[in-house]
C-alpha cells in the first residue's frame, strides 16, 4: 500500500467573483435583455463566487487587454500556438509553487525519485515535467511520467499510479503535480457547452507526495481504487483541440447519468472494500457543478453538510479541472487534524464518462 504525506495547493494572481466574468460574457456574446436574464440567473446559482485565472484582462477595460484583442468580438480571436505559449509562461511557475508548498518542511526534493505531471489544458515537448523538474532542481535521473488529457479525473489515475509505484519499489518518494490552465480556452460562440463552460471553469494547481505504507509520517493511507466508464455518456462529456484552443461539451445530461450510475459505482468500490456507505466518515467528490453534487447527494442519501468541502471547494475555486478533488481533500485533511482511523470515499469523473474512485484512511 502508499501513503498520502502532504498535499500542496496553488492558484494565479488574478481573482475575479461570478458578477466580474459575467460582465465581460454579456459583453463578448452581445446578449439581450432577456438572454442577459438567463446567464445571469446561471451564474447567481452556480454555487461559484470566486475563481481564478492567468489572464488579467477579466477584469479590464477592453484598452488593457493583453491575451484577447480588444475589439467587439475578440478578433483576432487567440490562436492555439497563443494559448500553449501562455500555457508554457505560466503553467510551470503554478505547478512550481504548488510544489513548494507540499514539500516544504515534509521533504527534500533531492528524495523525490519519482515525478508525475498531470495537466489536459496544455501540451508541449520538452513539456511540464522537464520544466518543473529543473526548476525545483530535481535530480536529472529522476524516472518522469505523464498523465495527458484525461480531465476532472486524472488526479485519481495519478494516485493510482504512484500507489503501483509505491507497492513495486520500497523508498519511493512519488510526487504528483497537477495544473490546469482552463480560463486560457474561453470560446466565444455562445453555445450551451461555451456557456457551461464559461460559468464552471478556473485555473489551479495541486500537488502530493505519496510514498510506501511503511512511512511512518501521517497521512492518507490509499487503500482500494475502483473505476468504472459509462460509455453511453462518451459523447456528453468531451474535450478535443480545435485551432481557437481546446473546445469542451459539457452535456446538461452528465447529472442524469451520475444519477444512474454513480451509487452502483460506490457499491462496487466499497465491496471491494469489505465497506459500507456508512462506514465512510468523509466524502471527497470531485465538485463538477453545484448539479452534480446534488445529484451524487441524492443518489447516496446523504445530506449536503456531508458535501461540505466539496462545497466549499467549489465556492472559492470554481472547477479547475485535475486539481480540484486534490483542493477538497486538503480540506478533509485540516478538518480531521490529528484523528486516525476514518475512512474517506473519494471520486471524479470525466471524458467517456469515465468515473474513478479511491478509498483512504487517516493514519
Amino acid at each position: 500500500m502508499s501513503k498520502i504525506i502532504s498535499i500542496g495547493t496553488g492558484v494565479p494572481a488574478y481573482s475575479y467573483t461570478q458578477d466580474e466574468v459575467l460582465h465581460f460574457l454579456q459583453r463578448i456574446y452581445a446578449c439581450s435583455p432577456e438572454e442577459y436574464r438567463k446567464l445571469k440567473f446561471l451564474y447567481h446559482h452556480s454555487g461559484i463566487e470566486h475563481r481564478y485565472s492567468v489572464i488579467p484582462d477579466y477584469g479590464l477595460p477592453a484598452p488593457e487587454w493583453t491575451f484577447y484583442a480588444p475589439t467587439e468580438n475578440l478578433e483576432p480571436f487567440p490562436s492555439l500556438e497563443k494559448r500553449m505559449e501562455w500555457y508554457g509562461q505560466n503553467a510551470p511557475g503554478l505547478a512550481v509553487g504548488a510544489i513548494r508548498s507540499c514539500l516544504e518542511g515534509v521533504e527534500d526534493p533531492s528524495r523525490v525519485t519519482h515525478l508525475i505531471t498531470v495537466s489536459c489544458t496544455g501540451m508541449s515537448a520538452p513539456g511540464l515535467d522537464l520544466a518543473v523538474m529543473e526548476a525545483m532542481n530535481l535530480p536529472t535521473s529522476i524516472f518522469r511520467s505523464s498523465v495527458n488529457f484525461m480531465g476532472c479525473y486524472a488526479a485519481i489515475h495519478a494516485l493510482k499510479w504512484a500507489d503501483a509505484v509505491c507497492r513495486s519499489e520500497p523508498g519511493s518518494r512519488v510526487l504528483i503535480v497537477c495544473v490546469e490552465l482552463c480560463t486560457l480556452h474561453f470560446q466565444s460562440e455562445a453555445t450551451p457547452d461555451n456557456i457551461s463552460s464559461g460559468l464552471l471553469f478556473a485555473d489551479g494547481a495541486a500537488a502530493v507526495l505519496v510514498t510506501p505504507d511503511e512511512d511512518a509520517r501521517k497521512g492518507f493511507k490509499l487503500e482500494h481504487f475502483h473505476s468504472e466508464v459509462a460509455l453511453q455518456g462518451k459523447g456528453d462529456m468531451a474535450w478535443d483541440l480545435s485551432s481557437t484552443g481546446f473546445r469542451m461539451t459539457l452535456s446538461s445530461y452528465i447529472p442524469d447519468l451520475l444519477e444512474a450510475d454513480f451509487a452502483t459505482l460506490v457499491k462496487k468500490a466499497l465491496d471491494k472494500a469489505g465497506l459500507g456507505i456508512p462506514d465512510i466518515d468523509h466524502w471527497c467528490i470531485h465538485p463538477g457543478g453545484r448539479r452534480i453534487l446534488e445529484t451524487i447527494a441524492r443518489s447516496l442519501h446523504l445530506e449536503e453538510r456531508q458535501l461540505e468541502p466539496s462545497y466549499n471547494v467549489m465556492r472559492d475555486y470554481g472547477n479547475m479541472s485535475s486539481p480540484t478533488i486534490l483542493f477538497v481533500l486538503k480540506e478533509i485533511a485540516a478538518r480531521l487534524g490529528d484523528a486516525t482511523g476514518e475512512y474517506i470515499f473519494g471520486a471524479a469523473f470525466g471524458p467517456g464518462l469515465t468515473m474513478e474512485t479511491f478509498i483512504a484512511t487517516a493514519v
